[in-house]
């Protein structure tokens, strides 16, 4: 602990995901207080207090941020709100982290950021290849040039997402305090379809790993609106070529994710989940392996919340894990994308 007084945090759209993820992670950081929760479902938003006993509720953000009791906020709230829930926080004077995507619309996003510098507050988006403990490990094997020079890139992702997409009905168990509510199966509350939601987080771990920035980017998807299944090929800024590939109606319940990075040296290859990365040189499959991690083997990386905290305390000494101008590029090629 840095000897001030824990940071004091509030939960703004306290539902599902907080319960799994940040809620948690508040309350198990010893510089960290979780004091208030809002949400617009009463009975919910009590399951959710008495879970985490919360003293402070709110159904309205406004009065949350208002109320004098948190010095940062967590933005879990529908996509189409963020930018509302969050700029109002930055302009009470209150931190920011705010669950992926940073905004629908990039412009929104830029203002946000900017809002922050003005006030010199921190803002930070939680994308998880930065929290992540496999994604640190390629991300540095390639920062060191293990790979050489990236030539081209193919991602591929399959799982099931109906139930929360609002497809089919969900699972009477599922894990979390309070259950999903069905946002994502609005075009307008999502910002699209699965492509902006799970899609995001590998748009994120090309640029993250690579240090990259998409110039040209197409699209196919089986439906514009909604993007249940898409595939985008892009155009690096050094000139390689990446696909990426993503279904989020697939018959195998289980999440399937398969990535491969192609370099003038080695091949690194990423099959998950649970992850697991190769390092190989020479052609693939037959290739020698000279280097190998699984993710339960790894140091644990940073959480959203333990990196945010970092970010206050320190100021303008630390910048987040995921880069706010990357939060935003990543919405810019969704954005393009869709279009």
């Amino acid at each position: 602990m840095s000897g001030a007084p824990a940071i004091r945090f509030g939960v703004i759209g306290a539902g599902w995901f907080a319960s799994r993820r940040h809620c948690p992670d508040v309350i198990d950081h010893d510089d960290a207080a979780l004091v208030a929760l809002c949400r617009r479902d009463r009975v919910e938003l009590d399951k959710m207090a008495d879970a985490f006993d919360v003293e402070h509720t709110y159904t309205n953000f406004d009065d949350l941020i208002s109320s004098g009791n948190v010095d940062a906020v967590i933005v879990c709230s529908p996509h189409h709100l963020h930018y509302e829930h969050a700029g109002a926080a930055l302009e009470a004077g209150l931190h920011v982290l705010l669950e992926k995507p940073i905004t629908i619309d990039p412009v929104h996003g830029q203002r946000l950021v900017q809002m922050g510098s003005r006030k010199n507050l921190v803002l930070s988006v939680a994308q998880n290849p930065p929290y992540w403990n496999h994604c640190h490990f390629l991300r540095d094997r390639i920062a060191a040039g293990a790979l050489g020079e990236i030539e081209s890139v193919s991602i591929n992702w399959l799982g099931n997402a109906l139930g929360v997409l609002g497809v089919e009905d969900l699972p009477q168990r599922m894990p979390g305090v309070v259950r999903p509510t069905l946002f994502r199966s609005s075009p307008h509350e999502n910002g699209g379809g699965f492509l902006i939601d799970g899609g995001s987080h590998l748009l994120c771990e090309l640029l993250w790993y690579t240090q990259s920035r998409i110039e040209f980017v197409t699209a196919q998807m089986d439906q514009a609106a909604f993007a249940l299944r898409a595939v985008l090929t892009m155009t690096l800024d050094n000139g390689a070529m990446a696909t990426l590939s993503q279904a989020a109606d697939s018959r195998v319940r289980d999440k399937r994710h398969r990535s491969l990075y192609f370099g003038s040296e080695a091949m690194a290859e990423i099959t998950g989940v649970p992850f697991e990365v190769l390092l190989r040189k020479g052609v693939a499959g037959d290739g020698q392996v000279i280097e190998s991690a699984r993710e339960q083997n790894l140091p644990p990386a940073p959480t959203p919340v333990g990196d945010f905290i970092d970010c206050v305390r320190e100021g303008n000494e630390r910048a987040p894990l995921l880069d706010n101008d990357l939060a935003i590029h990543i919405v810019e090629v969704i954005a393009a994308a869709y279009a």
